[in-house]
């Protein structure tokens, strides 16, 4: 397991945590175990969210989306083109 160590923590930062760790009968190390746990779910909970926001802006944009018919631009269509060339 691995070891991390905190420099220059605040004294009230690490009071409070004292007494939170206290108010949940833990040590102070399993209280920070926890506390990044929660921390990096609700993390990975946001960046998925956003996710599936941007990909649902994405859906909705396409489906507003009109349909361009290439003849609106004055180009030939598709198929007489594939036509054209299949009677060559």
């Amino acid at each position: 397991m691995a070891t991390l160590y905190v420099r220059n923590l605040p004294d009230d930062l690490y009071a409070k945590l004292q007494e939170l760790a206290a108010s949940e009968h833990r040590s102070i190390n399993a209280q920070v175990i926890t506390l990044l746990e929660q921390a990096l779910k609700t993390e990975a909970q946001q960046i998925e969210d956003q996710k599936r926001q941007n990909v649902l802006k994405v859906l909705e944009e396409s489906r507003q989306r009109r349909r361009v018919n290439p003849a609106d631009f004055g180009l030939p269509d598709s198929t007489e083109l594939i036509r054209e060339d299949r009677d060559r």
